[in-house]
């Protein structure tokens, strides 16, 4: 049957693809969000589902409407939200919205602190080779499909389960509401300290998930990360199935892995050992959902892989340019040792944008200790003007220096001269890593790396 819902703070990465497709659905959707950024707006807009304006609206929120769907965007004294409760209407985070429409799916969440969108990638190349039916939800645009959710009669849903809270009127975990019968989790490393400000904080999300299985659903995890086996051991009534790195080779520049119990190797598009975990993590998810593994396999070696995920910008005259969304320590330090194992430490740049809460405070910035050390040359960048906006006091360059403890580290407020320094390191650079879920203060990164190709 198809609904009048609303979704307050619609211009979210998720939240306007969870629109798009209840819309193709058939569903009615207005929405509303106080800032739309690209490519939300322009997306929005082909779908006639854009705001005429920006801002909270709430004669948008009446009796006719048969519910709300509630972006973690939207803060706890929202108008829409608090007229929406005033009128009694069934208010839902998306995850919870998600779940609802997936009662009767069998379901995968893809969790963990790192690697999550990149196994969920993996998992949903794999179920289309094998074309089978599905729906998902992803948090990165992926080749092959034109939205990052899909909501429709398929018999299965892919889920990339984040940790983070749900909404301002739920404080749960997402992952808490999607109910997996086949679980992820890649590892565990402290993040989010804003809502979870010790690391047992952070733990109890993993906790709750791991609980809420039982003895006929499945837990995928990574067997080498100590604290979530101590985790799983600890809490777990799951079927179990530990994943560890396949073996593997570099053959100029390639990553060739040798298949988990086979004799022969698979040449690679990925880039780094970690994706090769991802890729074992996929693979196993993927024999959960009823693909061989043979079959898994061979179609992981054929991934393209996602969006601002080690993603290669530009190549050409023995120089890699290469942008990712790293963010988080482990992040960062997965994907600097990445490149460096592929391509090389000598001529290797590594840019940092501080960008999140938890990256922009002193306090946490130590745990970014190491994260950069592959590189040969390292470079963090942060914007004053993302700082204050998120009400942190002021941070200095020596307070980053300080805190990652590389005495050669080049830190900047400016993207301007961040640039000149890239341009300035061009002629001795062999690969260039841009690590941020920011811009950079704006840098327009593909028009960067073509010009350094070019050079």
């Amino acid at each position: 049957m198809h609904q009048k819902l609303h979704l307050i703070a619609i211009g979210g990465a998720v939240m306007h693809n969870v629109a798009l497709s209840l819309h193709r659905a058939g569903h009615q959707i207005t929405g509303s969000d106080d800032h739309i950024a690209e490519p939300s707006k322009s997306r929005l807009a082909a779908a006639g589902l854009l705001p005429g304006r920006e801002g909270w609206f709430v004669e948008k929120i009446h009796s006719g409407l048969d519910g709300i769907i509630l972006g973690m965007h939207a803060r706890d004294d929202n108008p829409e939200m608090l007229r929406a409760l005033e009128l009694e209407l069934p208010v839902w985070s998306f995850p919870e919205f998600i779940y609802r429409q997936s009662t009767k799916k069998l379901r995968a969440a893809i969790c963990g602190s790192h690697g999550k969108t990149t196994i969920t990638a993996m998992v949903m190349h794999i179920l289309q080779e094998a074309r089978l039916e599905f729906d998902y939800l992803v948090g990165a645009q992926l080749a092959g499909f034109d939205v990052m959710v899909r909501l429709s009669e398929a018999p299965i849903i892919v889920l990339e389960g984040d940790e983070y809270l749900s909404s301002p009127l739920d404080l749960r975990p997402k992952f808490a509401h999607y109910r997996p019968k086949v679980a992820l989790i890649s590892g565990i490393a402290w993040d989010h300290v804003n809502v979870f400000p010790t690391f047992e904080q952070y733990l109890d999300a993993f906790r709750l998930l791991i609980n809420s299985l039982g003895p006929d659903d499945h837990l995928i995890y990574q067997a080498d990360d100590i604290q979530l086996v101590e985790l799983v051991r600890e809490v777990c009534q799951a079927q179990l199935y530990p994943y560890r790195c396949p073996d593997f080779r570099l053959d100029q520049g390639q990553l060739v892995v040798r298949q988990p119990g086979r004799d022969h190797e698979l040449a690679m598009t990925v880039i780094g050992q970690h994706n090769l975990l991802n890729a074992a993590g996929a693979a196993q998810v993927a024999a959960l959902l009823g693909v061989k593994e043979d079959f898994a396999w061979q179609a992981l070696a054929t991934f393209p892989g996602a969006a601002r995920r080690l993603e290669v910008l530009a190549r050409g005259k023995g120089r890699t340019v290469i942008r990712d969304f790293a963010h988080s320590p482990s992040k960062v330090q997965a994907s600097t040792d990445a490149v460096a194992g592929q391509f090389g430490r000598a001529g290797f740049v590594a840019c940092l944008e501080l960008h999140t809460f938890s990256s922009l405070n002193p306090a946490f910035l130590p745990q970014y200790r190491g994260a950069l050390d592959a590189a040969e040359t390292a470079f963090v960048f942060f914007d004053p003007a993302a700082v204050a906006a998120k009400k942190l006091p002021p941070l200095l360059a020596e307070q980053v220096k300080v805190a990652l403890q590389r005495p050669d580290l080049q830190v900047f407020n400016d993207s301007t001269a961040l640039r000149q320094a890239i341009l300035d390191a061009a002629p001795a650079l062999t690969s260039l890593l841009l690590m941020s879920s920011g811009t950079f203060g704006g840098m327009a990164m593909g028009e960067l790396a073509n010009f350094i190709i070019a050079s």
